[in-house]
């Protein structure tokens, strides 16, 4: 890697399933690798569910990936020791140090964030989410850098068997972290809305839907018999349809994918370049 270079750590939580989320990732960093000419961007990525790979501490900015299955299945395997134990070096690490490690958390990993910080109930999704779903903005949300740019609602890729609820207002006080969005109001299901983003401080911050789901990654989604088949079984065919065409839509994940992971790095890189 270049010495000079922004150095990026893909962490892969993907268990060896095939998926489009780690090339989307790649798209977007040789994408923000393009937009400034005096800022080299490298990147690595780690197969630290499958392999048990885990980057070390010498890295700037952390992107940590969705994955399958439940957040607890790393419990007391070594992997997930060591990615806690990274977690705990990059923490201590910004309270000692001006210059600080940036971290982005999806879907699959901001359940696992929740389990480490604490700041919510990881449970099980009563039937799975999936597909182009309305997000909304909490008030602080609306003045948050990853999602500037957005409508409220806005539109985001969602896929979740597991949720994040109710928000434990001591650890949230005591981090002095903010809820920046929930999801869509169901007026007709007793159920409480599942957080959606949480930043934990001003270089940490995860989503629970996919920001780098692009319009390529979500045909391959649907073009699959059995999720088509769950989309029209839980939300009828003209759902469907009406998903398909928010891919394309300029306003619906074209912008949640051009806006939430970008502005994140646009951030990071201001932050780690002094601007």
């Amino acid at each position: 890697m270049d010495s000079s270079a922004v150095k990026v750590a893909i962490i892969d939580l993907y268990n060896n399933e095939e998926n489009q989320g780690i090339r989307c990732i790649k798209d977007i960093l040789n994408e923000t690798d393009c937009l400034y000419q005096d800022i080299t961007i490298d990147y690595k990525l780690y197969d630290t569910r499958f392999k048990g790979d885990v980057p070390s501490l010498d890295y700037d900015i952390y992107i940590s990936s969705g994955g399958p299955g439940s957040p607890f299945e790393g419990e007391g395997q070594k992997w997930e020791s060591d990615y806690f134990s990274l977690l705990d070096k990059i923490w201590s690490h910004n309270k000692n140090n001006e210059t600080k490690k940036h971290v982005f958390f999806i879907c699959h990993s901001f359940q696992i964030m929740a389990r480490y910080f604490k700041f919510g109930e990881v449970i099980p999704r009563l039937s799975k989410s999936f597909g182009v779903m309305p997000v909304n903005k909490s008030e602080k949300g609306n003045n948050d850098i990853i999602l500037q740019g957005l409508n409220d609602p806005f539109y985001a890729a969602d896929f979740r068997e597991w949720q994040v609820i109710q928000p434990n207002k001591k650890v949230f006080d005591e981090l002095g972290a903010e809820l920046l969005c929930i999801e869509k109001e169901r007026p007709h299901v007793p159920y409480e809305r599942a957080m959606m983003a949480v930043r934990i401080t001003n270089e940490i911050v995860g989503t629970q839907f996919h920001p780098e789901a692009d319009p390529a990654s979500m045909y391959y989604h649907f073009r699959q018999p059995e999720r088509k088949e769950h989309v029209i079984s839980k939300y009828g065919e003209k759902k469907y349809y009406e998903m398909l065409d928010l891919l394309e839509d300029e306003n619906g994940i074209k912008l949640t994918r051009k806006t939430v992971l970008p502005n994140f790095l646009k951030h990071a890189l201001q932050q780690l370049r002094g601007r």
